[in-house]
């Protein structure tokens, strides 16, 4: 939501300054995310005038022109590329040192072609006032020459931008931020009664609501004669100031209307009418083609007004191009309607159309001021375009229901810890348009018909504390008692949480995807039972409950492919179903990596290439599990997996046999063929709930330890072994020689070739030695070098390569 400083004072009288006015805001829950103060921005702007204007000697679409910049001083010399610069002219001037906001650079004094610069002549574009970039602006001939150009144009207005909760819809309107503000102390609501006025003659066009559940409410006037042309020039300056663009009176007045007020109208042109209105459901295959220049398929859910022409407006969202107001338009139909938020919200979701009438609508509007709307709609008209008013037509209520909540005045107290007065909870509530009745501990409250989304005790407390201040909440510490506190979250929700962390850490995307897929999916998944499939699934192709994630992980990266996002990394942790039973529901850690996004700090690799391969795909699923506190050293890796995976490309991941933690390596061509997903694509799924949880034992005091003060050294190891023989195997070996100076064992290199005898293959691996204590001498390295390869040739029959 958007206004400008001028507009907030023409509903608040108040001499506070911008910058309190916005801090009250935010504490009062209108949050202020932006002020844009042009007149701050670009103060260090002049009006200047060009004295000369002499061709470039050494370019042909410069010119020099000498520039009076009015501070008394000789003319500045200035190089200027605009085809309208000329001698005379009246413009604006930075000189060096000036930050220009339209190019994002600080001039400075600078040479063009041989000859020297010492300032710019500016287009509005490079003021960014508009998008005009076709030459530096001209300003009227009697412009004070060395005057701020931001205050002669007037634009000391700035701009405040607020992010508003969705139930706050009172202040989608100007007014309805004034009046929180006024009840805060910043100032006095102006709030002048509305005068009806009198219809000249009764309005022809009638109107019929056909389903009361989806209009409420509907206003209709007539006013002929009026003469459409464009808006005064203040509403389009306060329509520019906020990003919208003046079109026409009629239409200029329905969105200052939705600004000012938060009162969404429409206006027909009459004459493009045909016949009477009728609120109704469109019919299956009807369309409308919109003001936004789309054709939009309408179904019996769609809520239109519509007349003997068949569809001229979707009802609260957006109007019709056929019966749209132009300049000739001389009769028209002014129109205020209440609408079902559920059905716009609907409608609006489904059609795709962001609308600020839908914005408004779908959080409910004021109902009382259906009819207010309407009369000051037609006021401004009546003042802008001239004309004669018909009598109002109103269908149905216009006006909200009634309602008075009981309230005791000891919820502030107990909700919020503060000790708010009587009398100024009454003087807080009657400014935010609450009237409050009776003396006693509990208290009527009758609620405005603005505030839509108060409907119990602690609303009420809520609109209290936030005017008399949230920073006045105490900070009361939770009593702890004699016993130690109890763990808050459960063992699987923390290593939820630590598997989210660990997978975001090495360069992974969280997504989110449906717990739902279809029937051909799970079944490949070893899913697909009966008991699992959704009575009433809001898709066809979302029928059954995932047996993995990995279903809606691998459609979300053949989706990103799809739209040139071919190397995409996706993770997902969330409920996997294998039966009916809670036993059978599991909570699972599961990843894809496709093309060239692999993972970072591989080190040496033998495949030299950085597209994913099914090592990353483990390296994520070890980092799971060592983040979700596994014993990492009872892990075994065994080659194989399910079907969906690549036999000899996959592994699985389990504490013995029985126990099987979870998966990883490359999806199988036929797996991918059946989920239409081009490969190859890099898996792997863990299974959170299987991992056992560590033995408690006695608290001790830990040494606390410290990085080594000495230099690590590493050695490299090659050794032939049969080709039967595991790579862990040989790091377990190294790593079991000595555990306090072996740090670390990586393999860096397989080979299988020339030279290694078949049945053979060679595995390299890197040995990192920490000393503690001292520096090791040539002699002590040697003998732990030594005991690493007698270990691997005793548990692994390898010999060392020559």
């Amino acid at each position: 939501m958007k206004f400008t400083l001028s507009w907030l004072k023409d509903h608040l009288d108040t001499d506070e300054p911008l910058e309190r006015l916005a801090e009250k805001l935010t504490m009062i829950g209108l949050e202020v995310e932006n002020i844009e103060d042009k007149a701050k921005a670009l103060k260090p702007f002049t009006i200047a005038k060009v004295i000369s204007a002499e061709q470039h000697p050494n370019a042909d679409r410069l010119r020099v022109c000498m520039v009076d910049t009015g501070d008394g001083g000789a003319p500045v010399q200035v190089v200027c590329g605009a085809p309208n610069a000329r001698a005379g002219l009246v413009s604006v001037f930075s000189a060096p040192g000036t930050y220009i906001p339209g190019k994002d650079i600080t001039l400075g004094v600078g040479t063009i072609r041989g000859v020297e610069s010492r300032g710019m002549l500016c287009s509005a574009a490079e003021l960014q006032i508009s998008n005009d970039h076709d030459g530096i602006m001209e300003l009227p001939a009697d412009a004070p020459i060395g005057a701020a150009y931001a205050e002669w144009a007037a634009l000391g207005d700035p701009v405040v931008e607020i992010n508003l909760t969705p139930n706050r819809q009172d202040c989608t309107g100007v007014h309805g931020i004034a009046r929180d503000l006024a009840a805060a102390d910043m100032g006095k609501f102006k709030d002048p009664t509305i005068k009806a006025i009198k219809g000249e003659f009764p309005c022809p066009v009638k109107v019929t609501v056909e389903d009361a559940t989806l209009c409420p409410g509907f206003a209709l006037r007539l006013v002929r004669g009026v003469k459409n042309g464009p808006s005064p020039e203040w509403l389009q300056k306060r329509l520019t100031a906020i990003g919208l663009r003046p079109i026409n009176a009629l239409v200029d007045i329905t969105n200052f209307m939705t600004y000012d007020r938060a009162r969404p109208l429409h206006v027909f042109d009459a004459r493009k009418v045909k016949g009477n209105l009728v609120v109704r459901r469109a019919r299956d295959g009807e369309t409308l083609l919109a003001l936004d220049g789309r054709t939009y398929n309408l179904d019996s859910a769609t809520c239109v007004i519509a007349d003997e022409h068949g569809v001229e407006s979707l009802a609260g969202i957006m109007g019709g191009e056929a019966s749209g107001c132009d300049e000739n338009t001389t009769d028209v139909l002014i129109e205020s309607a209440l609408w079902n938020e559920i059905n716009i919200a609907q409608t609006g979701r489904k059609l795709g159309i962001n609308s600020d009438a839908r914005y408004r609508f779908e959080r409910g509007v004021d109902p009382a001021f259906m009819v207010p709307g309407l009369e000051l709609a037609t006021r401004l008209v009546m003042e802008m375009c001239g004309g004669a008013p018909s009598e109002n037509i109103v269908v149905g209520k216009a006006f909200g229901d009634d309602r008075v909540i009981d309230f005791p005045v000891t919820e502030v107290k107990r909700l919020s810890g503060i000790e708010v007065p009587q009398p100024e909870m009454k003087r807080i509530l009657t400014h935010l348009g609450f009237m409050m009745a009776g003396p006693g501990p509990v208290v009527k409250v009758a609620v405005p018909s603005w505030r839509t989304d108060v409907h119990g005790k602690a609303d009420i407390v809520e609109e209290i504390v936030r005017i008399y201040g949230v920073d006045k909440v105490p900070m009361t510490p939770f009593e702890r008692g004699e016993d130690a506190r109890k763990p808050v979250l459960t063992p699987l929700q923390l290593r939820t949480r630590r598997a989210r962390r660990a997978l975001a850490s090495r360069g992974i995307i969280e997504a989110v995807t449906w717990s739902f897929i279809t029937k051909s999916a799970a079944k490949l998944f070893g899913g697909g039972q009966r008991e699992l499939e959704v009575a009433n699934p809001i898709a066809s192709d979302l029928s059954d409950m995932r047996p993995t994630l990995l279903a809606g992980l691998i459609a979300a990266a053949q989706a990103n492919a799809d739209r040139g996002f071919g190397d995409v990394a996706l993770f997902e942790v969330g409920q996997i179903f294998k039966g009916d039973r809670p036993q059978d529901q599991f909570m699972a850690a599961s990843g894809v990596r496709r093309g060239f996004a692999s993972s970072e700090g591989l080190g040496r690799h033998w495949s030299g290439s950085a597209q994913a391969d099914l090592f990353d795909a483990k390296a994520d699923a070890l980092a799971v599990l060592a983040a979700s506190g596994a014993p990492m050293q009872a892990l075994q890796i065994v080659p194989g997996g399910p079907g969906w995976l690549h036999p000899g490309r996959s592994g699985t991941i389990q504490i013995g046999p029985q126990n099987v933690l979870g998966y990883f390596g490359e999806m199988h061509p036929r797996a991918l063929e059946a989920l239409g997903a081009d490969g190859p694509l890099m898996v792997f799924e863990m299974i959170l709930d299987r991992i056992p949880e560590a033995k408690k034992k006695p608290t001790r005091a830990k040494p606390v330890i410290e990085l080594s003060a000495f230099q690590p050294v590493s050695r490299d190891f090659a050794f032939i072994v049969d080709r039967t023989v595991k790579a862990g195997d040989i790091v377990r070996a190294a790593l079991s020689v000595d555990k306090k100076l072996i740090t670390g064992v990586n393999v860096f290199d397989v080979y299988e070739g020339k030279g290694i005898d078949d049945g053979k293959k060679s595995i390299a691996i890197a040995v990192t030695i920490q000393p503690r204590e001292k520096t090791l001498t040539d002699q002590e390295i040697e003998a732990v070098a030594a005991k690493v390869v007698a270990e691997v040739t005793k548990k692994t029959g390898g010999t060392l390569r020559a």
